[in-house]
C-alpha cells in the first residue's frame, strides 16, 4: 500500500461541476484531492479487504439476530421501547437492505481493523462509485497511470443491479428519496442514488426530510400530498425514533431503505457485541461497554465513542484517569463504548481511513479519506486509489 503523487487532471473542477460534483470543495477547503493516490496489490484487496468485509458483515448480522431477541440488549443499544416491534418486524419480515460501509484502519500490512459499521446513512457514495472511476479512466487514457491499472470498484454496477432486485421485491410502489436541506454532500449522494434507481427503471421522486408531512390517516406525504409508500432516507433511525412523527413509524404502510433493523448495525454498541461473540477475531478491536471496563484493564489506551455519533464527533482517548478529547460535537447523551486504541496509519503528514462498501451483502469497492488529525471527520479529504 503506497501513497504516490500525481498531477491533477486539466480542468477537473469544471468537469466536476458538469457532472454534478458540487461539493468537491467545501468551505474553501479541498474535499476531493487528486494530487496523490493510494496503490494496492490485488492480494491486499482480496485477502485483507474484500474477504474480511464480507465475513465481518455476516458476523454483524449475527449480532442483529441476537439483539432483537433480547430486551436487555435492545436497551443497551438504546432503541426506544415503543419501537422494538417495529425494528423486530423489519428483521423477521426480511426487509431488504441497499448498502453499507465498514471503516477500517489498514496500513497494507497485517489484518485490517474494524473501526465501525456505517450501515444506515453512509455518504461518499458518488465520489466512490463514479468520480474516482472516472479519475482512473482519465489518467490511464493520458498515460499518467500504467495501462494495467485497475480499481476495486463495482459499486455503481452493484447499486443498479440491487435496485432492479428491490423493484422486484417491492412491486407496485414508487420510490421517494429524502435528505435534509442545506447539505450539498447529502443532496449529491441522494441524487446519485436516484440516478442509479432511474437506470434500474424505478419511478422515483425527491422530498426534503423537513417537508415530509402526514395526512389524516397518519400516512407520510410529500409536498404534492402524494402518499409515500417506499422511501430511501439519508437520515438516521435514531433521529427518526425520537422526533414528532416517530410515533407514526410502523403504523403506516411504508417500505424503508435502509430498513429499521439497520438501527442495530449503525450503532456503536455493535462493537462490544462483536467482541463478545467473536473474541480475538483478527479484524476486530477489543471493545467494551461502560460497565465492563474492568475487562479492559490490560489496555493502556482506550478510545471512547458515543453509542450514537456522526462524522467522528465526540471521540476521546482514555489513558487511566486522563481523558483527552480528540473531537467535539453534540453526541454522548445515550452513553459510550470503549475500543482498544489502534491509531490510523500515517502516510506522510496524513492519517488514512479506508472505507469498504457492501451492496446486497457483497463487497463492492473502497473509499479512502485522510486528515492531518487522528479522527476522520466530514471535512477530511477524499483520495482515489488503484490496484497494480
Amino acid at each position: 500500500m503506497l501513497r504516490l503523487p500525481i498531477g491533477e487532471r486539466p480542468r477537473w473542477k469544471e468537469r466536476a461541476q458538469e457532472f454534478g460534483f458540487h461539493f468537491h470543495t467545501l468551505y474553501g477547503e479541498p474535499y476531493w484531492d487528486e494530487s496523490a493516490y493510494y496503490q494496492f496489490t490485488l492480494e491486499q484487496i482480496e485477502r485483507d479487504i474484500e474477504d474480511p468485509t464480507e465475513e465481518l458483515h455476516g458476523m454483524c448480522l449475527d449480532v442483529v439476530a441476537k439483539v432483537l431477541e433480547n430486551e436487555a440488549l435492545l436497551r443497551r443499544f438504546c432503541i426506544p421501547e415503543q419501537h422494538w416491534d417495529f425494528v423486530r418486524n423489519s428483521w423477521k419480515n426480511g426487509d431488504p437492505s441497499l448498502y453499507s460501509r465498514l471503516d477500517f484502519a489498514y496500513s497494507g500490512q497485517g489484518p485490517a481493523k474494524l473501526y465501525e459499521n456505517n450501515a444506515d446513512t453512509p455518504t461518499s457514495l458518488y465520489e466512490t462509485g463514479f468520480w474516482q472511476w472516472l479519475w482512473l479512466q482519465d489518467n490511464v487514457d493520458r498515460r499518467a497511470l500504467p495501462l494495467q491499472s485497475d480499481q476495486f470498484n463495482s459499486l455503481q454496477e452493484k447499486l443498479v443491479n440491487r435496485f432492479h432486485d428491490l423493484q422486484f421485491l417491492t412491486p407496485g410502489r414508487e420510490l421517494h428519496f429524502a435528505c435534509c436541506k442545506d447539505t450539498l454532500e447529502d443532496r449529491g449522494t441522494v441524487q446519485y442514488l436516484q440516478d442509479c434507481a432511474s437506470e434500474a427503471g424505478i419511478t422515483n421522486h425527491f422530498v426534503f426530510i423537513e417537508d415530509i408531512g402526514c395526512d389524516a390517516q397518519g400516512a407520510f406525504t410529500d409536498l404534492r400530498d402524494q402518499v409515500i409508500t417506499w422511501m430511501f432516507k439519508l437520515y438516521p433511525w435514531e433521529f427518526m425514533f425520537r422526533e414528532e412523527f416517530g410515533s407514526l413509524l410502523g403504523g403506516n404502510n411504508v417500505r424503508w431503505l435502509e430498513p429499521p433493523w439497520k438501527a442495530i448495525l449503525s450503532n456503536k454498541a455493535l462493537l462490544p457485541m462483536l467482541w463478545k461473540l467473536f473474541p480475538g477475531h483478527p479484524n476486530l478491536l477489543p471493545s467494551f461497554f461502560e460497565d465492563e471496563l474492568d475487562k479492559a484493564s490490560n489496555y493502556s489506551e482506550l478510545v471512547k465513542k458515543p453509542i450514537f455519533s456522526r462524522e467522528g464527533a465526540n471521540i476521546s482517548v482514555v489513558r487511566g484517569s486522563d481523558v483527552q478529547s480528540l473531537s467535539g460535537g453534540p453526541y454522548g447523551e445515550e452513553g459510550f463504548i470503549y475500543q482498544a486504541m489502534h491509531p490510523l496509519p500515517k502516510f506522510g503528514k496524513s492519517y488514512t481511513l479506508l472505507g469498504s462498501w457492501l451492496v446486497d451483502d457483497m463487497a463492492a469497492g473502497i473509499s479512502i479519506r485522510e486528515d492531518g488529525n487522528l479522527v476522520t471527520q466530514d471535512m477530511s479529504r477524499y483520495l482515489p486509489h488503484i490496484i497494480l
